[in-house]
C-alpha cells in the first residue's frame, strides 16, 4: 500500500527561493515576479534553469504591447492622484487641483492638467461690502496680455448729497493727478422724470484727477442709490498706461422716488506715465454704506 504524505497533499509557500534551502515536491516559491512549483526534491536548483526541478506557476503580468513589465498603480501614484499613461508609455499620476478646477487637457495636448474652466469672458475680482468704507480698491486686476477688454458692473449706497468717483491704479498707487483723466466725448447728466423729460444737463471740462458718475452737477439734491457700468479697453497701444472708458450710470433721488440723475460718458487716460492695473471707487465725502462690484475680462 501506498504511503501518503499529509503534509503534501496541498502546495507548501515557501516564500522567495533561497539556494540553501533544500525544497520538496510541491513546494511554491517566488522569484523575479514568477512562482514556481517543484517537481523533484533538491537542493540549490535555481529556478527559471533547473526545469528537471522546477514547473513555472505563475508569470508576472505584463502590458500585452510592449512586452514589459506591469506596473504597481498603488504604488505609483501618491495620495488623491489619478492615474493615466503618459506618450512614453508610463504611467503618470495627476495631483489634484484646487476646489472648482476641472480636469482637462493642458496646453501643449501631451497630458492632463487641473484647471478653471476656459471662458471668453472670466470674472476676474468681486467686492460685496456693507461695511462703512470710503474706498474699495480693485487693485492688479488689468493683465493686459490676457484681456482685450474689461466691463465694470458696480452699485452703492451712499449719504445725501454724496457723488461716486474712480480713478485708475498703478500697483496700489492711486492715480490722482490733476490732468489724468481727459475726456474724448460728450458728457451729459441729466435729471429726468416718470416721464422722460429732461430737467436739467451739463458738460464736465477737460483734465481733472477722477471719473464722476451720478450725480454730477445737482449737489443739493439727495441722491442716495447709483449703479454705473463701465467698459475698458486698451486702443490697441503697446503700453498698459492707455485706457479709454466708456461709461453709463443712473441714481435714485431719494427725496423723489420719480426722478432719476442718468450719466452717460466717454472717457480716456493718457495723461500720466505709469501703467493702469486696477481701479479705485470711493464716495466722495463720506462713506458708501453698501457696495458691490465685479469685474470681468475679454480674453484675447
Amino acid at each position: 500500500m501506498a504511503t501518503i504524505n499529509l503534509g503534501a497533499i496541498k502546495f507548501n509557500w515557501k516564500g522567495a527561493y533561497n539556494s540553501s534551502t533544500t525544497y520538496a515536491v510541491d513546494d511554491v516559491v517566488s522569484s523575479g515576479g514568477n512562482s514556481y512549483v517543484c517537481i523533484q526534491a533538491h537542493s540549490n536548483q535555481a529556478v527559471g534553469d533547473a526545469t528537471a526541478y522546477w514547473n513555472i506557476m505563475s508569470a508576472k503580468g505584463t502590458n500585452g504591447t510592449d512586452g514589459t513589465d506591469g506596473t504597481d498603480v498603488g504604488a505609483t501614484l501618491a495620495n488623491k492622484e489619478i492615474a493615466f499613461k503618459t506618450n512614453a508609455g508610463a504611467v503618470d499620476g495627476i495631483p489634484i487641483g484646487t476646489a472648482g478646477q476641472f480636469l482637462k487637457v493642458n496646453s501643449g495636448a501631451t497630458g492632463y492638467e487641473y484647471g478653471a474652466v476656459s471662458s471668453d469672458w472670466v470674472k476676474i475680482s468681486h467686492v460685496d461690502s456693507t461695511t462703512a468704507v470710503q474706498v474699495h480698491n480693485f487693485q492688479s486686476v488689468f493683465n493686459d496680455s490676457i484681456y482685450s477688454a474689461y466691463q465694470i458692473m458696480a452699485s452703492c449706497e451712499m449719504a445725501d448729497n454724496d457723488d461716486f468717483r474712480a480713478r485708475f491704479m498703478s500697483g496700489s498707487n492711486v492715480l490722482s493727478g490733476s490732468n489724468d483723466y481727459r475726456r474724448i466725448g460728450y458728457n451729459s447728466y441729466r435729471k429726468v422724470d416718470q416721464n422722460g423729460d429732461a430737467l436739467n444737463s451739463n458738460n464736465d471740462g477737460d483734465g481733472t484727477n477722477s471719473i464722476n458718475f451720478v450725480p454730477w452737477g445737482f449737489s443739493n439734491e439727495s441722491a442716495t442709490v447709483h449703479a454705473v457700468k463701465l467698459d475698458i479697453h486698451g486702443l490697441l497701444q503697446s503700453t498698459s498706461r492707455y485706457k479709454s472708458l466708456l461709461h453709463s450710470g443712473t441714481g435714485r433721488d431719494n427725496s423723489n422716488p420719480d426722478y432719476f440723475h442718468i450719466n452717460q460718458g466717454g472717457h480716456i487716460y493718457s495723461n500720466s506715465g505709469q501703467s493702469i492695473d486696477g481701479i479705485s471707487f470711493y464716495a466722495n465725502n463720506n462713506n458708501f454704506q453698501r457696495f458691490t462690484g465685479t469685474i470681468w475680462g475679454m480674453k484675447k
